[in-house]
């Protein structure tokens, strides 16, 4: 998942919610993992090898939104 955001939004401040899942599979017992793991902020170009391939269109229209304002 990607979000772009102009902000000072600080990663270490990021706070899940759980989700509930059989884990092991078909073992019957539920238990709960945090729907976010990591948040980090990256640049532009080491953001282009982090996300899926397409995902790569939202950072291209991302940067052209930034050059349309400028």
């Amino acid at each position: 998942m990607v979000f772009t955001d102009e902000t000072d939004f600080e990663v270490d401040r990021v706070n899940s919610n759980l989700f509930d899942l059989e884990w092991p599979p078909r073992s019957g017992r539920t238990q709960q993992f945090p729907e976010i793991d990591d948040a980090r902020w990256f640049s532009l170009e080491l953001s282009r090898g982090k996300v899926v391939k397409g995902q790569v269109t939202m950072l291209d229209a991302l940067v052209a939104l930034i050059a349309d304002r400028a």
